[in-house]
């Protein structure tokens, strides 16, 4: 299942789900939001099969014709990993982590697929990180890594958009990671059982045509099941957070010369079986 946050009226938003070219919107299936149906679990899913298996036609609109939002446009929570790629770490010029390198960003940085990257005013060096992101399904604490699989809802495509210079003015990267729009993720949440093996997917970041980053999640540091093992290890996961699993190499400040975003540019992310996320940049 392919699940979609849209508007068929600006500022009205709906959960739905991709079939066939169309929307099919779940309101009237008791599903408010995405999250009501990621918190649903199971009981949820069957609901939203067989509503969808012949659904009112005033539930279904065609995908042309609707505005997508980020599939979870207020994620309870938004947690990142840095220096998750064996070949980022090293065109970084910085060792293999022995634990996972944890930041988050607010929900006011999420923004959807089509809706513009806002370059702030006081950052020069605005970057671009091409990510996997999975989205937490039933929650937990204390979650064993092989029992990862009853916790991962599904998948997206995510862009850790990254001011440099505000994340290397001090040791601690949030500043730099969570200016507003710096979270575009979409266009829609594939729920895992699309996605068989997450651990062997080929990801791409291209801008204006040109491919920046491409490399496979073959290259994790850590993997789904030791990040989910780790991260409730200290906090509780909770339906609906999003965790974004870290970028390839290529990113702008590693390139020689530097390639930071620019008014005008047009990010894509692709990741295999997800689907792609396009942006356009925009100065403040």
């Amino acid at each position: 299942m392919k699940f979609v946050t849209f508007e068929r009226r600006p500022g009205l938003s709906e959960a739905g789900m991709i079939a066939d070219g169309r929307v099919i919107g779940l309101s009237d299936a008791g599903f408010p939001d995405l999250l009501s149906v990621i918190a649903g679990g199971e009981p949820a899913l069957r609901r939203v099969a067989e509503f969808v298996a012949a659904p009112p036609a005033s539930a279904v609109t065609d995908l042309s014709s609707v505005k997508l939002r980020a599939p979870i446009p207020r994620p309870p929570k938004v947690i990142c990993v840095g220096l998750n790629f064996a070949d980022h770490a090293a065109e970084s010029g910085l060792p293999i982590p022995e634990v996972p390198t944890i930041f988050s960003k607010f929900s006011t940085a999420v923004i959807g697929p089509g809706e513009p990257i806002v370059l702030p005013r006081i950052s020069t060096e605005p970057d671009y990180e091409a990510e996997l992101a999975f989205v937490i399904g039933k929650g937990g604490r204390h979650i064993p890594a092989e029992r990862w699989q009853e916790h991962v809802f599904g998948y997206t495509n995510f862009n850790d958009v990254s001011a440099r210079d505000f994340q290397r003015a001090t040791t601690q990267w949030l500043m730099g990671k969570t200016f507003d729009t710096f979270a575009p993720m979409g266009p829609w949440l594939v729920t895992a059982d699309e996605i068989p093996d997450p651990h062997s997917l080929d990801i791409t970041c291209e801008i204006n045509g040109e491919v920046l980053q491409h490399s496979n999640t073959r290259q994790f540091i850590f993997r789904i099941p030791d990040l989910i093992a780790f991260l409730s290890s200290v906090f509780t996961l909770e339906p609906g957070d999003v965790v974004s699993t870290g970028t390839p190499p290529g990113v702008g400040f590693a390139r020689k010369p530097p390639r930071f975003l620019r008014p005008g540019d047009e990010v894509v992310v692709r990741i295999q079986g997800v689907g792609e996320l396009r942006n356009p940049v925009v100065a403040e």
